[in-house]
């Protein structure tokens, strides 16, 4: 073991992959990191201890698994191609702490495998993966809809994506997304990773974000929560228009609702000329709250 180069070393992850006769998929999204400080940046990004179950998503041919074997205490592995379980099985054998599942993660019942899988379901649970760039928000959104409660989601994604997640009000990088991870989490990019450090190189450079739960709870909850990040996806639908003319095209645009929009601008002293972008998380959930009040939604 010792004189084997660990799995995301460039010469193992070619080696590995003349082996198997392993191409990588573009269905999958599949980019195979083979720079080892990069993975063990983000074993420290994550802060994994011997004390943490650890779920990943998308292992591939398992090197960020294998640096997570060596700092966790279990590590569960969801991996959607089937073509790669066994390539799994037989380079991640000497790690007892490792259990590789062919699961898709957006369709997983991640309560239920935490309870089979774990030897310690209680322990805390922590996210780490290099999720492919195509279905990043589906799959933040489904972590954080999941009953799950993480300690920490640390994930790399498109550097774009990132920006997104880590945007202030009035940029033009803060939107829905941004809001969505605010209203449960903080998000903060660890550091960014060059395209040219994968296997094949993607188009774009990436970014490792680091998720953890909010400790202060927000001044006011919003009415219903999935109605809110609906009315807020409706307000972002068409940017470089006002609030104004968003909340028509959300909302309706008859004169009596008019009307009552209008009021409840006066109400919350917002200007109906401004862009939604510099609305924070807080005024959006009151926005939202006096509309229903109204019964505007």
């Amino acid at each position: 073991m010792s004189n084997t180069p660990e799995i995301g070393s460039r010469t193992r992850t070619r080696a590995i992959m003349e082996k198997y006769g392993i191409h990588t998929k573009k269905s999958f999204g599949q980019n195979f990191l083979t720079d080892l400080n990069v993975l063990k940046n983000i074993v420290d990004a994550a802060e994994i201890t011997k004390e943490d179950n650890v779920i990943e998503i998308g292992p591939g041919i398992g090197a960020l698994t294998e640096q997570l074997a060596q700092a966790a205490g279990q590590v569960l592995a969801l991996e959607i191609d089937t073509d790669l379980i066994p390539v799994l099985g037989e380079v991640l054998e000497p790690y007892d702490n490792v259990k590789v599942v062919n699961q898709d993660v957006l369709q997983a019942n991640l309560p239920e495998l935490i309870k089979a899988e774990f030897t310690d379901p209680d322990k805390p649970i922590k996210v780490v993966a290099n999720l492919p760039y195509y279905i990043t928000s589906p799959i933040l959104m489904n972590l954080l809809a999941s009953p799950v409660e993480w300690s920490a989601i640390c994930v790399m994604m498109q550097k774009e994506v990132a920006e997104r997640l880590t945007a202030k009000p009035g940029t033009k990088q803060y939107g829905s997304l941004t809001l969505a991870i605010e209203y449960q989490m903080t998000a903060e990019i660890a550091f960014n990773v060059s395209r040219r450090v994968f296997v094949p190189a993607p188009n774009v450079d990436s970014a490792i974000v680091v998720l953890k739960p909010r400790v202060d709870e927000l001044p006011v909850k919003p009415f219903d929560k999935s109605k809110l990040f609906g009315f807020v996806r409706g307000c972002f639908s068409h940017r470089r228009k006002s609030l104004w003319n968003n909340l028509q095209s959300t909302i309706g645009k008859q004169p009596e609702t008019k009307e009552k929009m209008q009021e409840v601008l006066d109400q919350l002293e917002l200007s109906p000329q401004v862009r939604p972008e510099r609305l924070t998380l807080v005024e959006f959930i009151e926005l939202a709250n006096a509309l229903h009040e109204n019964n505007l939604m």
